[in-house]
């Protein structure tokens, strides 16, 4: 069992947890109140590197990062330094995420929000939705393509963009035959955990001008993010560099400021 088996394993036995004491009709219902989700992708497109900040606790591969007592505060500093959009961890058991993290956070910027978690059912989607969600991501290596493709036309029916993730020239096939507008290339291993930057520029060169491209995992400093750049990036998802600064506003601004 790799490491992604194990997370979704917990991943399905906390969300049925939760689908015992919220009804996907009251998810919708929720939702159909809401104001029309926020369209991410003018700011991930605009010129220079675009930043998408993430209130992120701790990871598999490096245990705790930050306490993060108010996620509200850190995506404020984040909204206040100019990331496009701010990422909020909601995964519990690996992560040290919830829902309550991405509600807070709603409440207190207007920057469009990515709900992180992985997601492998429609619920999801509409839970996401109904915290306040405008973005969601979509692992490919966790997903058939029928799963794939539904999730995408799902999302699209409630105005949410999707992060579709993808690890091989396999997967970057597979979201693009899907559709998908915003692709990230995860640098990290799932197997093994390992991180090569190198690889983000691989798979960029098959996406080409096809999608939106966002490089993720191990972009520790603004060297680091000024490669993936330079190799196509037009956005990184960056957690631990912002939640380890000490300033993240200053930090989100630092790599705001690669051309």
């Amino acid at each position: 069992m790799t490491v992604l088996d194990e997370i979704i394993a917990g991943v399905v036995a906390d969300l049925e947890i939760r689908r015992a004491h919220r009804t996907l009709e009251d998810l919708m219902a929720v939702a159909a109140a809401l104001p029309p989700a926020l369209d991410p992708l003018p700011a991930l497109t605009a010129p220079g590197l675009s930043v998408i900040a993430e209130v992120k606790r701790s990871s598999p591969s490096k245990g705790a990062l930050a306490p993060i007592d108010d996620p509200a505060a850190l995506a404020a500093e984040y909204a206040a330094g100019g990331a496009a959009a701010i990422s909020v961890l909601t995964e519990a058991r690996r992560f040290g995420g919830s829902l309550a993290d991405l509600e807070a956070v709603r409440a207190a910027v207007p920057t469009p929000l990515l709900r992180k978690d992985f997601v492998v059912t429609d619920y999801q989607l509409w839970e996401g939705r109904a915290a306040g969600a405008d973005l969601a991501l979509l692992i490919v290596a966790a997903l058939t393509q029928d799963q794939l493709t539904g999730f995408l036309d799902l999302a699209s029916q409630l105005g949410v963009t999707c992060l579709v993730e993808t690890h091989t020239a396999e997967e970057v096939r597979r979201a693009l035959d899907a559709g998908a507008t915003l692709i990230g290339v995860n640098n990290r291993n799932l197997k093994t955990l390992d991180v090569d930057l190198s690889h983000f520029q691989e798979l960029a060169e098959l996406i080409g001008d096809r999608a939106v491209k966002v490089a993720e995992s191990g972009i520790l400093s603004v060297d680091d993010a000024a490669t993936m750049r330079a190799a196509g990036a037009d956005a990184v998802l960056v957690g631990e560099l912002l939640v380890r600064s000490g300033d993240p506003r200053a930090a989100v601004a630092a790599l705001r400021s690669l051309a």
